[in-house]
Formats: C-alpha cells, structure tokens, sequence
C-alpha cells in the first residue's frame, strides 16, 4: 500500500507541472555526484512539462490533447496487453486468414456449420426392432419405419425412436409385498404374477396414454382380482385353477386396453406365488395335511373296494362257466367240484391215511418230517463254508 501512494503522488506531481521525483521547480534535481544538472524535460504542446507516464506524442501543434493516465488504466493496460492499432508498445491486431481473393473465410465457415446442422438434425437411422415418431412443431406427423429416414431439420421437425419389439415385463407386486385377493370362497391368497407386454402401435402408446406402464399395471390388478374371484382357494393354490386363471387375466386385460387404444399387447401372464396370508400360514399348513392325509385314506379304500370288486366279478364268471358245464354232464362235474374241495380243504389240516385191514402201528409222519428238516438245515449248515474252503 505504501508503494502504491508514492505511485500515485509522482503521478500527481507530474500531472501538477512539479517534477515526480521530488525536486523543486520545473527540473528534476540532479543525480549524485554530477557536476552539472541535466536538461530540463520537454514540455507538451500546452506549454507544461510532459507527463513521463504517457507514450511520446509527434510533437505537432494540432495533435488532440491526451488524458492523464492513472495508476488503474497502467495496470489495465498491463494485463490486456498492447491496445489495438500498434499504440502503446506497437502490438498489432489478430485477424483471421484471408481467402486468395481477399475475402474473409467467416461466411464460409458459418455455412458449413449450418449444413452439417442441417444435416445431423434431418437424418435419422432406426434400428430392425425400433420405430420413430415424427413431430412437426410437437403435433404428430408420421410413423418412421427401420432404416435410413430423412426428416426436417430441428426443431421444425422432431423424432423419437422407440424400441416396439422387446418385451417388456411387470411384476406385481414388486419386492417382497403381499398383494391379498379374495377367492370365491371368502378366503384370502397372496398372489404374485408377471405380465408380459410388447408395443403394437406406437402412435397409440405414445399420444393416448399418459403413463403406459401405470396403466398396464392397474388394468392388470383389476384382472386378477376379477379372474381369481371366480376360483376357489384350493383350486388357486394347489395349481389346478392357474392356467385358467392367467387365460382369463390375459383376455380381460387385452380386452381393456383395446378399448383405451393404448397400442398395447398382452403377451402373457405368469402366476409366480400362491400363498396363504402370513397370519394364517401355520393354521393352513395343518389344515392342508390333513387334507392330505383324508385323501390318501380315500385314495387305499377306493383301491381296495376295486380289488375287492374284481375278485367277485372273476368269482361270479368261474361260477357261470362251471354251471353251464354242470348243465351239459351232471354228474361229472359235481363228482369233479368234490374233489376239488376236499384237495382245497384237506391240503391246510395234518392227516394219515392207514388201510382198514390189519391196523397199523400209528406213525406221526407229519411231525418226523417237521423234526427231520430242522435236523437237515442245521447240519448242512456247517457244510457251506467247508465246500467254499
């Protein structure tokens, strides 16, 4: 700060007539050791001493008076660099190359810009699965088909490029949330499922709904709720009423969004989970095995009344072929039917058959014979081993 006011009191003095250097009068006080003091300074066209701060002037009678710089304009100057037309240190101006005619290569330029503006903006390529709407002004124009299309150039014209072909899917609910519905029992599930959907008509989606994916989901929920109010809770959980249930959430939400012309189509419903609430999963659990176990009991006796059926329908056919042949020889088939069951009785009981003349010593055959095979097993036991040896 203290060097910047002594600045700015030489400039003071300088601009007052008074030598900056301190000296008193018109001439700078002479340097030490000089015999002499030096010329006086030079004075300007008003008949003053010149402002040794200011650049030299040509000295003519008719040159413009010139301001007194200050210590901010010094610093500018300093900073910006030389000022324009070669005053003040004899810089010289930046100008752009010429064409070889003279001319300035700025309109040129300028339009090369434009052209290739014009013709990024007015070229626009779409993909095989993709479709591009175009917008005049941001009112509907025309549908753009794959490949190399040519449009207007912005903003008069604007377009937007659409995938239609992926399939797109929304889970509902999405995370782990319950989403409880009422079957036709009065009985409540947690049910999950995903919708599988695609776009048709991109005009449609684009202009008739506000938000697609919102509506796609609520039409869906709507569905399901009235598909699964027609299934019983036993019929939704074990599987057996699902396929029906997603045919019928996949006509109804098809036929919804057909009415909104929202250019959507359905292309399937999958039912992930079906769950009894929380609350009652443990009472659920012991209600189903026991349902489980009454229907294996249902399951045995209805095998064992068909065993028991067959082996009377076989029964009562032996008896019609055995009548029809007592028919045709009496006596023969009784004779042959006691026979037969005296074998079928007698062949369960222990019996000994002696002769009527002379009686015989009575032999328990039956029991020799039970004692005998015990006897045998036991011995040949043993044996086995020695015949391996």
């Amino acid at each position: 700060m203290e060097m910047m006011d002594g600045w700015k009191r030489r400039i003071a003095l300088g601009m007052a007539g008074k030598s900056p250097w301190g000296g008193k009068g018109d001439t700078p006080s002479p340097e030490p050791g000089a015999g002499e003091p030096g010329p006086p300074p030079a004075a300007d066209n008003r008949g003053g001493p010149r402002n040794p701060w200011l650049p030299g002037g040509t000295g003519s009678s008719d040159e413009t008076p010139r301001r007194s710089a200050s210590i901010e304009d010094i610093f500018r100057q300093r900073v910006r660099g030389p000022a324009p037309g070669g005053g003040g240190g004899g810089g010289s101006n930046f100008r752009l190359p010429e064409r070889p005619g003279g001319k300035s290569w700025f309109p040129l330029a300028i339009a090369g810009i434009a052209g290739l503006w014009l013709l990024v903006s007015s070229t626009h390529q779409v993909a095989p699965r993709e479709e591009g709407i175009v917008t005049t002004f941001g009112k509907y124009s025309r549908t753009l088909d794959s490949g190399l299309n040519f449009t207007l150039p912005w903003p008069v014209q604007q377009v937007d490029v659409t995938d239609v072909t992926s399939i797109r899917s929304e889970k509902i609910p999405e995370g782990g949330e319950q989403k409880l519905i009422l079957t036709s029992d009065q009985n409540l599930v947690d049910l999950s499922y995903v919708v599988r959907w695609n776009i048709k008509d991109l005009k449609q989606y684009k202009f008739q709904l506000a938000e697609p994916e919102e509506t796609v989901r609520e039409v869906a929920e709507a569905a399901m709720r009235a598909s699964v109010a027609e299934q019983s809770l036993d019929a939704t959980v074990s599987g057996a009423g699902r396929a029906e249930i997603e045919q019928n959430v996949r006509s109804r939400m098809q036929a919804v969004l057909d009415a909104y012309r929202s250019g959507i189509a359905v292309q399937g419903v999958e039912i992930e989970r079906t769950d009894p609430p929380e609350r009652v999963v443990e009472a659920f659990k012991d209600v189903s095995a026991a349902q489980q176990d009454a229907d294996a009991e249902i399951n045995r006796a209805r095998a064992y009344a068909q065993q028991v059926l067959a082996q009377a329908q076989g029964d009562a056919a032996a008896f019609d072929k055995i009548y029809e042949e007592y028919r045709l020889a009496p006596e023969v088939t009784r004779r042959r039917l006691y026979y037969e069951t005296m074998e079928s009785v007698l062949a369960k009981t222990d019996k000994v058959v002696v002769e009527a003349d002379g009686v015989t010593p009575y032999l328990p055959l039956r029991e020799i014979q039970r004692r005998a095979r015990p006897a045998e097993g036991a011995g040949a036991a043993p044996a086995a081993p020695a015949q391996e040896q």
